[in-house]
């Protein structure tokens, strides 16, 4: 018997799979085997793709498979792996990592103790009782897990924020466990949804599983094997979950299904709710993709299930737009209003919430004598000032350098940091609303494991407090004493080049609303900003997802903007800009020739210097994805192959967010 087998590689150029020659004791292997194989002059691990009678090759020619792995890849998932490496123009070597147990190939454990996850109160021993909206959802994916004449096997859950869309998925899920089906529940961040954690633990106990980043390798190879041996059947995670190798799969489940953080940024650059969708429709699997600001693709594409309003009875929390273009910058980051609102908070024992989207103390640093502006030497970017670290960090390449007394140019100490971040928001708040507690959340602080836990559930235990961070704190938590939300320079995002910064910029807004006014004492929404008249801000305060969206689609069909088209971009990166431009310029020659007919091709343009290498750009906007997609995967398979072009990277995101 032939094994046929991807080497897991880098390579790009590499043309597998190989065959490889099973020696009787391996009779056994089967499609998503794991072994370790003779490669060239390396030991590599591989996965089986596939069985043959014979090879081209004579069997003397062939090496044998050095070992099998025990924890192998379900057969089911290596279709899966391979359609993503065509999908997102990668490699099959790449495609299938994506499956692999964690720790594949390391020594064998010892076990480790089960998992906890902390209860923050969120928890339920049995089910509440559903209003009336909540049960006709859930009949709805019954019907769909049942196969149900009309039913439709992909919807989405639109909700207002508190309007019980956890709920309807543990019930949903339970559905599909009593027909003896298995279950994935994908989340953005693991760590910032302790709360849903806990309430599915609590109602699933053994049948459930959770995978993420913040799990030792050991922890996550234990929770894979689960799922794989069937212990469990319930699967619980962020976009890597959709891997998971979860038995007779029967509901996938999308939760916030707006958020970026579904797209890989990484080779390959997959989308887990595309992912999911292509799971789904493999093994019959119903599809609940649930957010209150949903994707413009998903309102248009998705037939939906509406819950209109929370499950408390309260309405959406009143918003107040606070126009900062005629405020003096030297008052501060925050408006009059806004200090007058926190100290309300206080006074009254409750929470509040305050998001700025920026992490550190100050995003520029300049000399106010000679101009002298501090940036990073390995990127084209600014520095950000730490001031609690006494450091000026670049966020793109983590380079660390002494927060500076004076400018080297020209001597002067009068030194001038603009602009605000979360650390410096914080110390504002702890000087002036003491001796009120302040908590901060970004991915400074939450870098250690367990912190992103330890730092809700610190604001959920004090008695009165405020929560300032970046969009971590405006990510479906549920704490109903938080009686104010005020968000800071709202409109940041719409100052980028970018086609999805007022899609982004309502999500944000509206969903940070949405953690106000959850519990007796009601509450209300700030919004700082610049542009207050700007579309995603003016409906966000009205709650206006459905207003919103007309608006924003209607304006993607006359730009031609996805889901009216389909973008795919490539970047290529290396330390000489002259080489880079001759493969930039050469890969631009190929895709002219190849790409089908009405597709646009911009570039090759110049990005920013990042880590000490040079980028360039192109950009498709195409009608066919999938004759673009081979184009440029051909394309970029035969720069590959160029030995004189070897020092550039390049990289493909189809569908970019």
């Amino acid at each position: 018997m032939i094994a046929k087998v991807e080497p897991l590689t880098t390579a790009r150029a590499l043309r597998g799979p190989f065959d490889y020659r099973l020696p009787a004791e391996m009779a056994e292997l089967g499609v998503g085997s794991v072994v370790r194989v003779p490669f060239g002059r390396r030991r590599t691990l591989g996965v089986v793709v596939d069985l043959a009678e014979s090879s081209e090759l004579p069997p003397e020619r062939l090496a044998e498979p050095i070992e099998a792995l025990e924890a192998g890849v379900p057969a089911e998932l290596v279709c899966l792996g391979l359609w993503v490496a065509r999908e997102y123009c990668s490699t099959p070597a790449r495609g299938l990592r994506l499956l692999l147990p964690p720790g594949a190939g390391v020594r064998k454990r010892r076990s480790r103790p089960r998992i906890e996850h902390p209860d923050l109160g969120g928890a339920a021993a049995r089910p509440p009782r559903l209003l009336p909206e909540q049960e006709e959802a859930v009949r709805g994916i019954v019907a769909a897990l049942d196969g149900k004449a009309g039913a439709a096997r992909e919807t989405l859950l639109h909700g207002v924020t508190g309007s019980g869309k956890t709920e309807v998925y543990l019930a949903a899920v339970e559905a599909a466990l009593a027909r003896g089906r298995g279950a994935i529940v994908l989340v953005p961040e693991i760590g910032l949804a302790p709360q849903a954690i806990a309430r599915f633990q609590a109602r699933l106990g053994d049948r459930f599983a959770v995978m993420h980043s913040a799990l030792t390798p050991g922890q996550r190879h234990d929770e894979w094997r689960r799922l794989r041996d069937g212990e469990a059947s319930v699967c619980v995670g962020p976009r890597s979950a959709v891997f998971a190798p979860v038995h007779d799969l029967g509901l996938i489940v999308i939760d916030e299904e707006h958020d970026p953080s579904y797209k890989q940024e990484g080779d390959p650059c997959y989308d887990a709710r595309q992912v999911a969708r292509r799971r789904a429709a493999e093994c019959g699997a119903a599809v609940v993709a649930g957010s209150a600001t949903p994707r413009p693709e998903s309102w248009l594409e998705l037939p939906r299930i509406e819950l209109p309003r929370r499950v408390d009875g309260r309405g959406l929390p009143p918003v107040e737009v606070l126009d900062m273009r005629g405020v003096d910058p030297r008052s501060g980051p925050l408006h009059a209003d806004t200090w007058e609102a926190l100290e309300g908070v206080r006074r009254a024992g409750a929470k509040a919430i305050v998001m700025v989207n920026r992490r550190g103390f100050a995003p520029w640093l300049t000399c106010r004598g000679c101009g002298h502006h501090w940036g990073c030497p390995n990127c084209d970017v600014s520095t950000i000032v730490h001031r609690h670290a006494g450091q000026l960090v670049c966020h793109h390449c983590a380079h660390a350098e002494p927060l500076p007394s004076a400018c080297p140019e020209c001597g002067s100490t009068t030194l001038s940091r603009a602009g605000a971040g979360t650390e410096q928001i914080e110390a504002l708040l702890r000087e002036r609303l003491e001796p009120m507690p302040v908590f901060r959340l970004d991915s400074d602080v939450a870098a250690e494991r367990g912190a992103h836990a330890r730092i809700l559930a610190g604001f959920d235990a004090a008695e009165s407090a405020v929560l300032v961070g970046t969009q971590m704190v405006a990510k479906g938590h549920d704490f109903p004493e938080v009686t104010l939300s005020a968000i800071v320079d709202a409109d940041a995002m719409l100052r980028f080049p970018d086609f999805r910064a007022g899609e982004r910029t309502f999500a944000m807004v509206a969903q940070l609303a949405g953690r106000s006014g959850r519990g007796a004492a009601g509450g209300e929404t700030i919004v700082q900003t610049l542009a207050p008249a700007a579309a995603s801000i003016a409906h966000a305060a009205r709650h206006d997802s459905a207003g919103f969206l007309a608006e924003e689609i209607e304006r993607r069909r006359l730009l031609r903007y996805p889901p009216f088209s389909h973008l795919a971009r490539v970047v290529l990166r290396a330390e000489s800009e002259q080489r880079l431009d001759a493969a930039a310029a050469q890969l631009a020659e190929l895709l002219r020739k190849s790409l089908p007919g009405g597709t646009d091709l911009l570039g090759p343009a110049p990005m920013f210097r990042l880590r000490n290498r040079h980028r360039r750009r192109l950009l498709t906007k195409a009608d066919d994805r999938d004759a673009t997609v081979a184009a440029i995967g051909a394309a970029v398979e035969r720069l590959a192959a160029d030995r004189s072009l070897r020092e550039v990277a390049i990289g493909v995101d189809v569908d970019p967010q």
